[in-house]
């Protein structure tokens, strides 16, 4: 069966980015927010986001708030931030494959891949 999950790394500070709040969407022509979640101590979901019956062919979306993140971890930031909400939309084709989409943060940049 398949599965979607992430974790997300501040890279600026060299640790999990623990307390993140995540949002995970459907979209389509009527998007819909699935799941809202904060991440955990090691920067990660406590479960994947999509699993079982849930997991289903389509376009998705995660929003990572990084701006919210950031300030609350001490980094000052200008106003407004140069990033606050990070959206990466991606496509799920295979629905027994495994999909896992991190977040490399720090305060000026990010990056993403499909990872394993």
């Amino acid at each position: 069966m398949g599965r979607l999950t992430t974790h997300v790394l501040d890279t600026s500070a060299g640790k999990p980015a623990a307390g993140m709040k995540i949002e995970l969407w459907r979209i389509g022509d009527d998007p819909m927010q699935l799941k809202t979640l904060a991440t955990n101590e090691d920067g990660r979901a406590d479960a994947p986001l999509l699993d079982g019956s849930d997991f289903q062919t389509g376009e998705y979306e995660l929003r990572f708030h990084a701006g919210d993140y950031l300030i609350a971890s001490g980094v000052k930031l200008p106003k407004p931030a140069f990033l606050d909400i990070i959206p990466i939309r991606f496509g799920i084709a295979d629905p027994d494959a495994h999909y896992h989409v991190p977040l490399l943060l720090s305060a000026h940049g990010y990056s993403t891949y499909r990872g394993s």
